[in-house]
This record gives C-alpha cells, sequence and structure tokens, in this order.
C-alpha cells in the first residue's frame, strides 16, 4: 500500500524534526559568551534606539503575568520601556504584581483603563505611552527570549529605513517545554493573504503605527494580522525585515489559539474581515473564503470576458484536456520536440494567440476542472508574474509545491514525498503563498510579461533552469511567483527533474549567486542540501 508507506515515512519525518527541535535548542542556548558578544556589539552600534514593549493585558494569571514581565526585564539590549495597558481587570492580584513592577523598574509605565474595552482598545492605550523609535507586540502571558531586542536593535542598525520586523517563533507549554517551532520565509504576500505569517515577534515603527490609527476597534481577536495587512499594503518589501531566530514563546493554554484553536472562533471570522478589508482599500475585487484548518483563501473575481488561454503542452496526448477544464476560451498548442525544450516552449509561445500562456507537460493529467481558472485568475493579477500548481506524483505523494534554491543542488523541490494530503511546512502545501521559483511544467503566466522578459532564456539555459532563471527575473521586476494548491495536477508516472549539465548550472550559479546562497522562501535555520524544510542541527 503506497499510501501507508508514505504516511508512515512522514509520520517518522515529523518525529524526527520534533527531536531535532530540542537538539536545535540545547545548540542555540544563549550563553555567557553569546551575552558579552551582544553586549560588545550593543557598544559599536551607531544608534541604540529605545524599543517600546506595549503590552495589553487582562486578567491573566498571576504566575504568566510575572514570567511575560520578567522575559523583558531579563533583556540584554537595556533601552526599552514598557508599556502596559490594564484593560480593567477584575481580579485584584493583576494590579498588585503591576504596581509592584513599575516600582521596582522605572522603565515600567502602566496605565490603569477605567472601563473594559477589549484588546484593541487596551493596546491602543499602551501604544499611547509609548516615546520608543519601534513598538514590539507582546502578550501577556508570552514570553521574549533574552535576545529579542538585541535582535530588532541590530536590524534597526543594519537597515535604517526599516519600517517593520518580524521574527520566528515557538510555543512554550505550562511546564517551560518548547515545542512547534514556525521557521518563517522573508515576506511572502500571498502567504499573508493566507495566515498570518507575522504573528509573535512583531515589532512596527512607532511613528507609522500612529499614522494608521493603531489597532482598529472592532478587529478583537485578529487585531494584530490586520495591523499587519495595514503595514504591509504601504510598505515596501525592502522595509519589511525578516529576522530567521526564534525570538518570541508563545504560551500554550486551553484559553488560547497556541493550546486550542477551537478557543477563539470569532478570531479566524476577523481574520477574513481583515484580509477582504486590505483588498477593499488597495481596489482589488476578491472574496476571502475559509480553507484548511479555518485558515484563508482569497478568490479574485475573474472579468466577464475571459482572456484567452494558450495551452503549450510539450510531449504526451492533449486529447483529453478538454474534457479535464471547464475554461471555455483556450486553445491548445503542442511544440516541435525536435528543438530543446526551452526553445520549442518559446517557439510554441511565439505562435500562439492567447493573452495567456499555460507551460504544460504533456504527462500531467488535472485532478479538478477548476484547474485552469483557479491558475489563470492569480496570473491576471498586476503584481503577479507567474502562477504554479501542486504536482502529484502516480503513487499519491508530492512531486512538488515550488522550488527551493540552494548553494548544492542549486534547485530543489518543495515537499516531494510528502503526502497529498499533507500540509507541509508552515502550511505551504496547503495555501496560496511564494516560492523563488515554479517549474515551466505546469506555469500560467501574462503574454505581456513573458515577451517582457523575452521567454526563457534559450542560450544559456537550453534544457533545464531556465524556469528558474525565468522567476527569479520576475521578482527582480517586482513581480511575484505564486504557488496555488488549488490546482492540482498528476503524473501518469512519478516524476523526476533531470539534473542540469555542468555548463547550465555554472551559468546559473554565477547568475543568481545571492538568491541560491539563501532562498528568500527557506529558512536559513533549514538545510541547504538534501531535502528542504528539515532543520539544521
Amino acid at each position: 500500500l503506497p499510501g501507508v508507506a508514505i504516511s508512515l515515512r512522514q509520520s517518522l519525518l515529523e518525529l524526527g524534526e520534533r527531536r531535532r527541535y530540542q537538539t536545535w535548542i540545547k545548540r542555540h542556548r544563549i550563553t555567557d559568551e553569546t551575552r558579552r558578544s551582544m553586549s560588545a556589539q550593543i557598544a559599536d552600534f551607531q544608534a541604540e534606539p529605545k524599543l517600546s514593549i506595549i503590552m495589553p493585558v487582562y486578567d491573566v494569571e498571576e504566575k504568566w503575568l510575572r514570567l511575560c514581565i520578567e522575559s523583558v526585564i531579563a533583556q540584554i539590549y537595556e533601552n526599552w520601556e514598557l508599556c502596559i495597558a490594564d484593560d480593567y481587570s477584575p481580579s485584584p492580584h493583576v494590579r498588585t504584581v503591576l504596581d509592584e513592577y513599575a516600582l521596582r523598574d522605572r522603565r515600567i509605565k502602566v496605565d490603569y483603563r477605567a472601563e473594559n474595552g477589549h484588546i484593541s482598545a487596551a493596546s491602543n492605550s499602551a501604544l499611547n505611552l509609548a516615546t520608543g523609535e519601534f513598538c514590539i507586540l507582546l502578550d501577556h502571558d508570552d514570553e521574549l527570549t533574552e535576545d529579542a531586542l538585541f535582535r530588532v536593535a541590530h536590524e534597526m542598525n543594519d537597515h535604517p529605513d526599516v519600517q517593520m520586523i518580524y521574527s520566528d517563533e515557538d510555543v512554550i507549554d505550562l511546564e517551560g517545554r518548547r515545542s512547534d517551532p514556525k521557521f518563517k520565509p522573508d515576506l511572502s504576500r500571498d502567504l499573508l493573504y493566507s495566515l498570518n505569517m507575522v504573528t509573535h515577534l512583531s515589532a512596527y515603527k512607532t511613528e507609522l503605527l500612529r499614522e494608521l490609527g493603531g489597532f482598529r476597534i472592532g478587529m478583537e481577536g485578529s487585531q494584530d494580522y490586520d495591523l499587519a495587512l495595514r503595514v504591509v499594503e504601504r510598505t515596501p518589501d525592502d522595509q519589511i525585515r525578516h529576522i530567521p531566530r526564534v525570538l518570541y514563546h508563545w504560551r500554550s493554554l486551553p484559553t488560547s489559539v497556541a493550546g486550542n484553536t477551537g478557543a477563539k472562533p470569532y478570531a479566524f471570522e476577523k481574520a477574513r474581515e481583515a484580509i477582504a478589508s486590505h483588498f477593499e482599500r488597495v481596489g482589488t475585487e476578491a472574496e476571502v473564503v475559509e480553507a484548511t484548518d479555518n485558515l484563508n483563501r482569497v478568490r479574485y473575481r475573474m472579468p466577464l470576458l475571459l482572456p484567452k488561454v494558450s495551452v503549450i503542452i510539450d510531449g504526451g496526448s492533449s486529447a483529453d484536456l478538454a474534457r479535464e477544464t471547464d475554461y471555455s476560451t483556450f486553445e491548445i498548442v503542442n511544440t516541435n520536440t525536435s528543438l530543446a525544450l526551452a526553445a520549442r516552449l518559446n517557439e510554441a509561445a511565439g505562435t500562439s494567440t492567447g493573452d495567456i500562456l499555460c507551460f504544460l507537460d504533456g504527462s500531467l493529467r488535472p485532478l479538478s476542472p477548476t484547474w485552469l481558472t483557479d491558475m489563470v485568475s492569480l496570473a491576471i493579477q498586476p503584481g503577479i508574474g507567474a502562477v504554479g500548481a501542486k504536482l502529484i506524483n502516480a503513487d499519491g505523494s508530492f512531486d512538488q509545491t515550488g522550488i527551493i534554491l540552494g548553494p548544492d543542488n542549486v534547485v530543489r523541490k518543495a515537499h516531494h514525498g510528502f503526502p497529498r494530503d499533507h500540509h507541509g511546512n508552515f502550511f505551504r502545501a496547503s495555501l496560496i503563498g511564494n516560492y523563488s521559483a515554479i517549474s515551466w511544467q505546469c506555469m500560467v503566466i501574462r503574454r505581456e510579461v513573458f515577451e517582457q522578459l523575452s521567454g526563457f532564456d534559450a542560450t544559456n539555459l537550453s534544457d533545464h533552469l531556465f524556469d528558474a532563471d525565468l522567476c527569479l527575473r520576475l521578482w527582480e521586476r517586482g513581480l511575484r511567483v505564486v504557488y496555488t494548491p488549488y490546482a492540482e495536477l498528476a503524473w501518469q508516472r512519478n516524476a523526476t527533474r533531470p539534473k542540469p549539465n555542468k555548463a547550465e548550472t555554472n551559468y546559473f550559479k554565477e547568475k543568481w549567486r545571492a538568491q541560491i546562497e539563501q532562498d528568500r522562501f527557506h529558512n536559513p535555520n533549514f538545510v541547504t542540501n538534501g531535502e528542504p524544510f528539515r532543520l539544521t542541527i
């Protein structure tokens, strides 16, 4: 039973990754030596910005409140202020604890609200206390790592124009045990429309928060998600920085989403409302619907007059394609297989007449009639360059969801070998998101964009790597490369991606050295060769 074997293999991999994370934690413990190193770096900073920690409080247990505040006091970087707004907590211990800490450390400021206004209002009250250059959001029962503020200040020194910073995170239980790490990619706008990839730790320029009016009343439960979307829609990618380090421990309690996804069902609806509001503000017609595990899917509205699609099929048979799609306006163009691969795809594109090009390996078969509609709806968006699909092997495992770059293997298949119904790393196999590149074997792109780039590089990359090269050129032009799991296609046989020859590999490596050295959509805590998303220890 191949499906059982695949699931068993994946279960063993997940168990291994949980164990690897415990090893990773031990190897990344902060020691006296690293503390001294950080202190020396702080002394060499061009600037030591004041950082304001924004912490709304409401009726939290004393133990968690103390641990939270102590995690701030323990910071290696000392130029901070803790801005607390108590949202009219009924339990008397809350005020007792807050008064105690405010007397102990002058950097701790507390506003006692006269009425309960919920988390957005309380967060705004805390924001009103802030005098620092950046604000860092902290929930009243979570913990910062002791190097968290150092890392933020370091990033601010390295990138003075930064507007927004976020980090990796994990979960901490009632006994202080850490698990479930979120090793995130750099900013992936389409993944952000699918789930709150920012979450914790998140930091924002104080001036920007005030320009935006702070946290929106009525968005309680997803007020931080809503804030991130409002910031991202007006901030260039290069002013949004990701720190690939676990700087935040999210407390797993029965009353928190970290410990119980059903604890706050309203939060998921508010998340979809936040995303829908974002698209309204930027003038994009789209609806947001529920996806897997209460996460989100954006459906872009298709025009009444559908653009014509040229389905360029290389090899295999196209006889059944008309029955395998509900898209009504398309033509089929077969390639001249006597040419090298990139050249024959370019030639077929040149003879086709559609506004949209769909390159397709003839050995793939769609698993749903909506596959082409789903891909085209993304490809026609102005900020998107190319769209790829979920490719499934004949045995039911993933072939790929996208392409990961790396210095050793150059290109690797994301989620290769995972079971078809597995969510993958950070839900990325099950949600619309971004990769550095996607395979030509199922790629949808606007003709005008393809022609502006002069198509695939058939001169230097005649048979291999031309698809990754095209995608990287799209990113250079500010156009996103998007993966959608809602277009699934299966190989009639298990697929293999031929290895490029030495000349093509060397050319690609020289041209895209920086992108290969660190793929922006593959966290640097993962291995750079072998299986993607595997933690380095």
